[in-house]
Order: structure tokens, then sequence, then C-alpha cells
């Protein structure tokens, strides 16, 4: 079953953000647009780069009215160390969420089984709290940011423009469709 078109399921969890542990909930992605990122685990290799390349967008995301969360199965303090260790982590302005009890790694199904840990989970939620995008990635393979702002764009532009698509390498500013009967066999 796919996560896409479902709402956020309800969770209560600690996060890391700007020197402080939050409160995180459901809650937080309405009203407007966010981007959670799951990844394996702090201290790990390949994650702080995706984390550092997150923040390094940021600024931009932000500019699309886009809140970002990033998410593992560890808790908010091991966020807190890994942030005050790392310098590429220790660049992050967003919010760390941590999910010791599984439950976001599950509700976005994210979570291997047995070790504990999530794969590595890409969503961008609207401002009604439904899921738009989600991407899984292996373990072994980081993920590129900035390709982030034009599936974003694309889904604001769906989102606010009822009964239009957005074609293939669709940028901001490009032609989109609108599915009819006529335009069948047609593209």
């Amino acid at each position: 079953m796919s996560v896409i078109g479902t709402k956020v399921k309800p969770f209560q969890a600690k996060a890391f953000k700007d020197g402080e542990f939050i409160d995180v909930s459901e809650e937080n992605f309405k009203g407007q647009w966010s981007v959670l990122c799951f990844y394996p685990a702090d201290f790990t290799f390949v994650c702080p780069t995706e984390l550092e390349d997150l923040q390094n967008e940021y600024e931009n995301l932000k500019k699309l009215g886009v809140e970002v969360y990033a998410c593992s199965t560890d808790t908010h303090f091991t966020h807190k160390a890994w942030h005050e260790t790392s310098q590429a982590v220790g660049k992050v302005k967003y919010a760390m969420i941590g999910d010791p009890s599984w439950t976001l790694a599950r509700n976005f199904e994210v979570l291997r089984e047995g070790q504990g840990l999530a794969d590595r989970g890409t969503f961008v939620i609207d401002p009604d709290g439904v899921i738009q995008v989600a991407e899984i990635h292996a373990e072994g393979i980081g993920r590129d940011a900035s390709t982030l702002i034009d599936k974003i764009k694309a889904a604001q532009y769906v989102y606010n423009h009822p009964g239009e698509v957005c074609p293939a390498k669709w940028k901001e500013g490009s032609e989109t469709l609108k599915p009819s009967i006529d335009l069948v066999g047609k593209i």
C-alpha cells in the first residue's frame, strides 16, 4: 500500500532544533508545506552529507514556504550530540526528530523491521497534511536536496491549480496539461 495521498498519521515526538528540544506532532505538518527526510542513523557516513546538503537548500525551501524535518530512529539526545560533534550536521538549522519508538518510521513505511533503522525516505507533505511525494533510496545512495525544489514547485502548482498536471521535466513557468478526453493518444 502506498502512503501517497494519505494524511500524516498521529504521532508525538521530541526533536532537536536550534539548541533546544521541541515537541513535534502531525499538527506541525498542517498549514504549510513540509519535507520529511528519514535517514538510517546518526554518526554514520552518507547521512551527514545528506543533512548538510539539505541545510544548503534550507533557505531556498523556506522561500517556497516549506519547513524541513529530518528523522531517524535515534533519540533527540543523540541528535544533539551528533549536532555538537559533526562539522556537517552542526550546520543544520531545521528540526531533527527522534523516533526511538519507530512510530514515524512505521507510519511512513520506511522502518527496516528487525534492524530498528529507517530507510532513506523523502516525503513532501501539503498544507492539509497529505503526502504528495514519497521517494525511498537504498542505504548506500545519498540524495541530492536540490532535486526537491522542482518536485515541490510542481506539487505546489498542482495543489493550487486543480485540473492541471505537470508533465515530465516540468519547470516553473512551463506549460502544464489539462487532462481530458481530447488529449488521449495525442501526447
